[in-house]
């Protein structure tokens, strides 16, 4: 079963970097319009990146918590995967949005 939980985790993970380079390449065109004349705030791209790795670590910590529940035992692995698969189908879908809301 930590063989399964793993494996569909590593597929999430393919699908969500799939989707963040397809995001990424979206938010990266939209900088490319924007009147840096009249906004300085940071672009698209910029605000993106921070708030993949900022959620990458909150998906990494979040999910060895709930792995704390069997601290040591053979299900901690099995747990963990199976947090970090829902969250990043989750993440992926939220990468998606982003691009169709543009």
């Amino acid at each position: 079963m930590t063989m399964c939980a793993a494996r569909d985790y590593e597929e999430a993970d393919a699908a969500l970097n799939a989707q963040w380079s397809q995001t990424a390449d979206v938010m990266r065109a939209r900088d490319r319009d924007l009147d840096r004349v009249y906004d300085d705030r940071p672009g698209y791209f910029e605000t993106l990146l921070a708030a993949q790795r900022a959620w990458l670590t909150y998906r990494d910590k979040h999910c060895a918590s709930a792995g704390y529940r069997y601290r040591g035992g053979s299900m901690e692995p099995m747990i963990v995967s199976g947090c970090k698969t829902r969250l990043t189908e989750q993440r992926t879908r939220e990468l998606a949005d982003l691009i169709e809301a543009l």
